[in-house]
Formats: structure tokens, C-alpha cells, sequence
């Protein structure tokens, strides 16, 4: 069961969101906040798995949430909601530990799969958004420098990961390497702790910082 945060401060968009999550017999929602503050105390003591936390809130804005849950070593899964993508808000999020990003306007569809995704690191949120705010981000970034981690990785740990910052899924990277979803889940659950990253979307951010993807890149030809 996929545990879920709810954290926006309208009541219509809060609301909303329970209603088609409830119906899935996967998720539950475990809890809902207003604001920061209020956020802050249902996170701890909701466990969720998975926050969907708006940006812009009362007394404690979405970016000081996130900032606070990650300097206190929080790994929970934060899907951050935008009403717009690539804003200045989204990037921030990026830089601040966003596990995925999410528009408000998005169909039931896209909100449960994003959720899911998010949860089981299976894929990137969003993922041509993701990309461009990966390469928006590692351009501001010092050039690539000889990293230790890299080298704890196995050669087909290396081509799973550039495959990672490339958007493509488990069972896209699974179809590209000939091998099983279940073969690939096992090299993420793998190199993630080997990277010391917290999630998909981080791994992919070091897969462009360790010169495994170069800014452009997009297929699995153009990964290996």
C-alpha cells in the first residue's frame, strides 16, 4: 500500500485528490495539511510514503517544507505540484529534493500513475520536464570531475544508470538491454545506495554530473 500526503492549501484541490486516490486499492491517504506548518506535523506523524505538496502555501511555503524534510534526513518521496512547468518555483524544487513534479491541471490518469511512479522509483515523473530540468540544472554545475562512485559501478550498472537520466523507464530500459523489468529493478536497487542518492530523479541528476549522459543526449544508442 502506497501511504499519501496530501499538502495544498485549497480545500477543492486537497479534496479532489483523495477522491481519486481513495478509489485505488493500492494508495491510501494517510493524511492532509493546509499549510507548512500544519504539513510538517502531518508528515511525521502520518509516515507517508509519497507527499504531493504544492509550492505555495501560508506561514510555510511547498520549498521550506521540502527544505527542512531534506536537511533532517528525511527520504520520503515529495511530488511537487506546479501550475505551471519549468517556473522559477519548479526549478527550486528541483535544486531543493523534489522526487517528481507534477501540473495541478493533469486527468486522474496521469495524478495515479504519478504516484505510483514516484513511489517505486519504476520511472521519472514527468519525464521529458524532469529531463530538461536535469540539463537546466547540471549547466549551472562545475564541469565533470573524476568521481569515486563512479567506479563502484558495474559496466551494466553504468549503462542502466545513463538509461535512467535518458527519462526511460524500468521496462523501456528493460526492452532496450534485452533483459527482464525484474533484472532491471535489481540493478536500480543496486546503484541507487552505491551513488548515495536518495531516488530515480537524483541518480539521473549524477548520471549528467558524472559524464554518463552529455546535455542533448536522448535514446539508448545515444546513452551507452
Amino acid at each position: 500500500m502506497i501511504r499519501v500526503a496530501l499538502v495544498d492549501d485549497q480545500e477543492l484541490v486537497r479534496d479532489g485528490f483523495r477522491a481519486i486516490l481513495d478509489l485505488e486499492p493500492d494508495i491510501a491517504v494517510v493524511g492532509a495539511a493546509a499549510d507548512g506548518v500544519e504539513a510538517l506535523d502531518v508528515i511525521a506523524t502520518s509516515a507517508p510514503d509519497v507527499v504531493l505538496l504544492d509550492v505555495r502555501m501560508p506561514r510555510l511555503g511547498g520549498l521550506d517544507v521540502l527544505r527542512h524534510l531534506r536537511e533532517s534526513g528525511s527520504t520520503v518521496k515529495v511530488l511537487v505540484l506546479t501550475t505551471f512547468d519549468l517556473d522559477e518555483d519548479v526549478s527550486r524544487a528541483f535544486a531543493a529534493g523534489a522526487s517528481g513534479f507534477l501540473v495541478k491541471s493533469c486527468g486522474r490518469a496521469t495524478l495515479v500513475a504519478s504516484v505510483r511512479a514516484v513511489a517505486t522509483d519504476d520511472e521519472l515523473v514527468a519525464p521529458q520536464l524532469t529531463r530538461r530540468l536535469v540539463e537546466r540544472f547540471v549547466a549551472t554545475t562545475a564541469d565533470v570531475t573524476p568521481d569515486p562512485r563512479i567506479e563502484t559501478l558495474s559496466a551494466r550498472e553504468r549503462e542502466v544508470l545513463a538509461l535512467i537520466a535518458t527519462g526511460m523507464s524500468n521496462a523501456e530500459i528493460a526492452e532496450a538491454l534485452i533483459v527482464s523489468t525484474g533484472t532491471v529493478k535489481t540493478y536500480v536497487a543496486r546503484l541507487l545506495p552505491k551513488l548515495g542518492a536518495r531516488d530515480r530523479l537524483q541518480a539521473a541528476v549524477l548520471a549528467y554530473e558524472l559524464g554518463l549522459v552529455r546535455p542533448g543526449r536522448r535514446g539508448a544508442a545515444d546513452a551507452r
